[in-house]
């Protein structure tokens, strides 16, 4: 019998998770509507990885020039905190750095990042670089600098520089 228990436990778990990643909503596709959420400006006039949020009850994403504004936005208090999902491009497959294709997107927090690399981003600066695969991320550090770090590890002073030395 606790064999059982121990099974339908397990079995109810898996059937919780499958549901949460149900309900993530999926990823769009810049088009010539899309617009950067602090910058104002269209998506495709930037160059490098882009990303976007979805924040519950609102059906548009908020758009990104840059995956650091996008970890921005998620660390700044002021900015909605009930997001759903983020998606950010994986320029492990992307082919084209400045407009990464259509279905090249990866969930962030799945991704790894280089920080700190030679490499800029869409505004010309130092820029969040999301990978869908790690070994991919780690041979871009090796090449263009920076360093490998997950989701969590993204340094909030690396994003907001401002915050540095503060509490």
């Amino acid at each position: 019998m606790r064999h059982i228990f121990i099974v339908l436990a397990l079995l109810s778990l898996t059937a919780c998770k499958e549901d949460k990643a149900a309900d993530l909503p999926l990823p769009r596709e810049v088009t010539d509507a899309s617009v950067a959420q602090f910058c104002g400006m269209a998506l495709r006039e930037h160059a490098g990885p882009k990303a976007q949020i979805f924040v519950r009850g609102v059906a548009d994403p908020y758009w990104f020039s840059t995956v650091r504004d996008a970890f921005a936005f998620a660390m700044l208090p002021e900015m909605p905190k009930s997001i759903s999902a983020i998606y950010v491009n994986d320029m492990a497959r992307a082919k084209d750095w400045d407009q990464p294709e259509p279905g090249m997107w990866v969930e962030a927090h799945q991704a790894s990042y280089v920080i700190g690399s030679r490499r800029l981003g869409g505004m010309g600066a130092d820029e969040t670089i999301p990978f869908g695969d790690e070994a991919a991320a780690h041979r871009f550090a090796q090449a263009n600098g920076g360093r490998v770090v997950r989701f969590a590890d993204v340094p909030s002073d690396y994003i907001l520089p401002a915050t540095q030395g503060r509490p």
